[in-house]
């Protein structure tokens, strides 16, 4: 079973251009492009991770679809994507954000990241709960390197 990997975005070639990526690399993706269909997708399936758009329909669409993937029943991983970081540090430690990752990014950094994360976010999930295992068992997120790309921006 591969990784799945919600990716969001109102930016139609952001979008197909980092689905691409993600497939090519061995992840299984499905897309929103909008808060409003992200939180539809989030209550229909699971998800190993979300990968958001900070700004959409509105200044605070990617925190409400962050905030609907922390209740989701397997409580994926979230990485807030965004051209413009909020200055205000708490922001990051108060958001229902694991990480902000800031455009453009290079594709093997952007690759690495989400590997990193996916394997301390289970590591957290199996810490914090130990009797409840995740639905998405570790094996399958500590899965192979992806294959080398291109750098793409």
């Amino acid at each position: 079973m591969k990784r799945r990997i919600l990716l969001v975005d109102d930016d139609l070639a952001i979008l197909l251009t980092l689905k691409a990526v993600l497939e090519i690399s061995g992840f299984e993706v499905q897309t929103a492009a909008s808060a409003r269909e992200a939180k539809q997708r989030l209550k229909a399936n699971e998800y190993h991770m979300v990968i958001t758009d900070l700004r959409m329909e509105s200044e605070t669409a990617g925190e409400d679809v962050a905030a609907a993937a922390k209740r989701a029943p397997n409580q994926p991983a979230v990485a807030m994507l965004t051209a413009y970081p909020p200055k205000d540090a708490e922001w990051i430690t108060t958001s229902d954000t694991d990480k902000v990752l800031v455009k453009p990014m290079n594709t093997q950094d952007l690759l690495r990241q989400i590997e990193a994360m996916l394997v301390s976010h289970e590591d957290k999930k199996r810490r914090e709960n130990p009797k409840k295992l995740s639905a998405l068992p570790v094996a399958q997120v500590t899965a192979k390197k992806p294959r080398k790309l291109a750098d793409a921006r």
